[in-house]
């Protein structure tokens, strides 16, 4: 019997730093900018991303610093995973925290760090910088990937 990957043997407390960063599918949708509806408090997610973000390879250009350099960035963690409204639904993070797998696109189970992009997951070539939009302005960048939160 073939050995099972590590997602479906470990709980997300279980796993080391590298299986916890290796979940992450580069699909980018964290890093966009988010409004949320003072009346209802759902969050829309807008098309405009971080400017450490690179749209081509859907990763931060400076991950290890970004805290320190955009300071309201969320470092994602199994102390505050609970507490995140945000994560989209086909997030793996949000999946294994709820009992589910991961899907046939994840590039864990693919094989290839493509399959997100492929899959029309990711926010790749369908964003713009914050560096070019007013903050005033957001909200003329709702994005097609709004969730129905029910």
């Amino acid at each position: 019997m073939a050995d099972q990957p590590f997602w479906k043997t470990k709980s997300l407390a279980q796993m080391n730093r590298a299986e916890w960063e290796s979940l992450c599918d580069g699909c980018g949708r964290c890093c966009l900018h988010k409004i949320e509806d003072m009346d209802t408090g759902k969050l829309y997610f807008t098309s405009v991303v971080c400017h450490l973000f690179d749209d081509q390879r859907c990763r931060c250009t400076r991950y290890s610093e970004r805290s320190t350099l955009v300071p309201d960035c969320l470092v994602l963690s199994m102390d505050n995973l609970d507490q995140i409204n945000f994560l989209p639904d086909t997030c793996a993070y949000r999946l294994l925290n709820e009992g589910q797998d991961l899907p046939d696109w994840h590039p864990l189970v693919s094989g290839s760090p493509d399959s997100v992009h492929r899959a029309g997951i990711s926010v790749r070539g369908r964003v713009i910088s914050e560096e070019y939009v007013h903050p005033d302005d957001l909200v003329n960048y709702f994005e097609s990937l709004n969730q129905d939160d029910d």
